[in-house]
């Protein structure tokens, strides 16, 4: 290739296993399928147009809630491709039985149950793939890390995780939210974010949700992030949010769910982004076909 760029594609599909399969054959062995650091840093710089704004998109990232060698609950977020990297790592989730002492299904709230190998390997950053990630304390994280490699992991303390609130959060506390930094990249990432998500319509607060505080952390499990969008992005604003609820009093398209790893393993309706090197000179794409 004579003049190499790279590309994203969107791969939507009604099954999550086959999006990702797709996007991870397009991304090949020089691209790679966005993480949730890489989706939010890509929407920082993109216009409030771009389709990035404007509807949902599930992210290369997962939170694992583990028990350390010693008896601690902590959580390992992941980013670009953990336990659940693989469409195999799924196909064996979905297909196990529905017992609730099967080591490989659902837990009861549906989140993706992972074995305790599993568990004590990504504590030490080694995924099932064969893949060595550095695995970085919060603390250190917060401060910030120099350049962060696309794939890498952060252990967070799970009290502190659970006592994040969960719900539509003011942009100034979600600044200095230990779930919000570890999972957007760190505590830049995070301001530079919300900066510009409360930018487009002067929102009061965003859709942050995690489901610690209703789940039994002494089960290995696994959740997929994913970052939701709607048109126009009206829908946290202050006029549609209950205070006395902390909930929004609409959903769908008119609502913005913000950023979330409440919802479990999933499967369901997929939409991943994978970015991939390829020629422009070879591409119809750009060719003038006027006269």
């Amino acid at each position: 290739m004579n003049n190499v760029e790279m590309e994203a594609k969107i791969f939507f599909e009604s099954q999550r296993v086959v999006a990702l399969e797709r996007a991870i054959i397009h991304a090949g062995q020089k691209g790679f399928v966005a993480s949730m650091p890489q989706l939010i840093h890509a929407r920082t710089n993109a216009s409030y147009d771009n389709i990035l704004w404007n509807t949902w998109f599930n992210s290369y990232s997962e939170e694992n809630v583990v028990v350390t060698p010693q008896g601690n609950h902590v959580v390992v977020v992941i980013h670009g491709g953990g336990i659940y990297a693989s469409p195999e790592r799924f196909k064996k989730m979905y297909y196990a039985s529905t017992d609730h002492r099967s080591e490989h299904g659902f837990t009861g709230q549906f989140a993706a149950k992972i074995s305790e190998h599993e568990a004590h390997e990504v504590l030490e950053g080694r995924l099932p793939d064969g893949t060595e990630v550095p695995v970085y304390p919060f603390a250190e994280f917060k401060q910030g890390i120099n350049d962060l490699p696309m794939r890498y992991g952060v252990i967070l303390d799970y009290e502190l995780a659970r006592q994040s609130f969960s719900g539509y959060v003011d942009f100034e506390v979600l600044k200095d939210d230990p779930n919000m930094i570890a999972r957007v990249g760190g505590t830049e990432a995070a301001i530079s974010y919300l900066d510009k998500y409360q930018r487009r319509n002067n929102t009061k607060v965003m859709g942050h949700w995690h489901a610690y505080n209703r789940i039994g952390p002494e089960q290995p499990q696994t959740r997929l992030l994913t970052l939701a969008g709607n048109r126009g992005g009206q829908g946290s604003d202050a006029d549609d949010f209950d205070t006395a609820s902390r909930k929004q009093r609409e959903y769908g398209y008119n609502s913005d769910y913000g950023l979330s790893g409440d919802g479990g393993g999933g499967g369901g309706i997929a939409r991943y982004v994978a970015v991939a090197p390829y020629d422009p000179s070879t591409s119809l794409r750009y060719l003038s076909f006027g006269s």
